[in-house]
């Protein structure tokens, strides 16, 4: 699944800068089968915890499956969000250059993919360290969002290309907010220390 959702990501970003329906097109078409793997995963959480009375860090092994899950999910909803905004824009010319928005997304795949590193490794250091890298993620979100508004004041025609583009930068935000959810229940199924808050 985590495979799957990073797979997304990075094809709606390529299909943004690449101005690729095809990809795009690939983004939305492969949603459901993410979709699947997570009402799977919950399906397997609840027979297990149903049939096997887990304690103690069997069962933060499950709720930390189950919400890891919903998280991959949501990340991948956030990349079929992307998908869908670039055959938008795909149908007028370019706006200005991207590169905030790819330095974003980087920023957010490399969160997801260390998360699901940590999870898998049982790394717990790796998993709290992932935290504070979703505030250069936001960071660049609001410069993003400074840049493409004045664009929308220099001229009105640019105010549809520029909120598809801040719908963009915004799924990407959310997304590397899902990352640093799932850094946090990993950091919490390995050490047993509720940092969320």
């Amino acid at each position: 699944m985590s495979t799957l959702t990073d797979r997304a990501l990075s094809l709606a970003i390529r299909a943004l800068v690449e101005r690729a329906d095809r990809l795009a097109d690939e983004v939305v078409s492969g949603d459901g089968e993410i979709d699947q793997l997570e009402i799977e995963v919950d399906e397997k959480v609840v027979t297990y915890m149903a049939t096997h009375g887990p304690i103690a860090r069997d069962a933060r092994l499950m709720l930390a499956a189950s919400k890891i899950s919903s998280n991959l999910e949501r990340i991948a909803d956030q990349a079929t969000t992307i998908a869908r905004r670039v055959r938008a824009l795909n149908l007028e010319p370019p706006l200005a250059p991207l590169v905030d928005i790819p330095a974003m997304a980087t920023l957010a795949q490399r969160m997801l993919h260390d998360a699901v590193t940590a999870f898998v490794e049982g790394h717990y250091e790796l998993a709290r360290d992932i935290i504070p890298r979703d505030k250069e993620v936001d960071e660049l979100n609001r410069q993003v969002a400074r840049e493409l508004r004045e664009l929308m004041m220099q001229n009105p025609l640019n105010v549809n290309r520029a909120v598809d583009l801040l719908t963009i930068a915004k799924a990407i935000e959310r997304a590397a907010d899902h990352a640093q959810n799932i850094a946090e229940e990993v950091f919490y199924l390995y050490k047993g220390e509720n940092i969320s808050h």
